[in-house]
């Protein structure tokens, strides 16, 4: 009787559909302001309005303000590394990984979401900016971003036995910013290259550029 009862209180909890569109639309809405305006410039009646609902309702499916920027980060970034690991074990899985390889799990699946997921994955790409470049998201940025960062680094510090570790790691780093260049500021690049600009991969450029760095650091 009381798993009856248990299973009858779980159907009773569950949300509606309705309920998980509002609530997704109010995330796509405060992801969009938070990656226009940062944390600070992007308001909750702002995020209502954009979503077409009440402000209550901001507050019932995000909390309070930074409650809801982590869950806003977090929702893509569990996708994204998943996405991640699995193009990293697709690598090992055929044999000895090399930086590129290992460095094109890393960035692609990032890079295809952006190309192909939508107009949030590109405001993705201006939120993630925010939380790395602010220290006073470093919690947000160490719970959803640095266990599969870890696990390439680790990935990359194989391939340089007694290689410096915070050499590898500002390697990381400084390929994750190209990257988020690339996606945010690609008109910049067109416009440096004006008229004469080639028909190239930008990803392979991209690839090509965080490949010879962390060699010419670790080599």
């Amino acid at each position: 009787m009381n798993a009856v009862r248990t299973q009858e209180s779980r159907r009773q909890r569950a949300p509606s559909k309705r309920s998980l569109e509002t609530r997704a639309r109010v995330l796509d809405a405060a992801e969009k302001l938070f990656a226009e305006h940062g944390f600070d410039g992007a308001s909750l009646r702002d995020m209502a309005r954009l979503a077409g609902v009440h402000l209550a309702q901001v507050n019932f499916h995000g909390g309070a303000k930074e409650d809801l920027f982590f869950t806003v980060v977090a929702r893509r970034a569990g996708e994204l590394s998943q996405l991640r690991m699995e193009a990293l074990e697709d690598v090992k899985a055929r044999g000895r990984p090399t930086v590129r390889s290992v460095l094109e799990a890393f960035i692609h699946p990032y890079l295809d979401r952006a190309a192909h997921g939508g107009p949030q994955w590109l405001a993705y790409a201006r939120l993630i900016a925010h939380v790395s470049t602010d220290i006073r998201w470093r919690h947000v940025s160490e719970a959803c971003f640095d266990p599969a960062a870890t696990a390439f680094a680790r990935e990359i510090a194989m391939l340089y036995p007694g290689g410096d570790h915070r050499k590898i790691a500002a390697a990381l780093v400084f390929s994750v910013s190209a990257m988020l260049s690339l996606t945010t500021a690609r008109w910049r690049i067109d416009a440096l290259a004006g008229a004469e600009a080639g028909d190239i991969s930008m990803e392979d450029c991209l690839l090509d550029y965080c490949e010879a760095g962390i060699r010419a650091a670790l080599s």
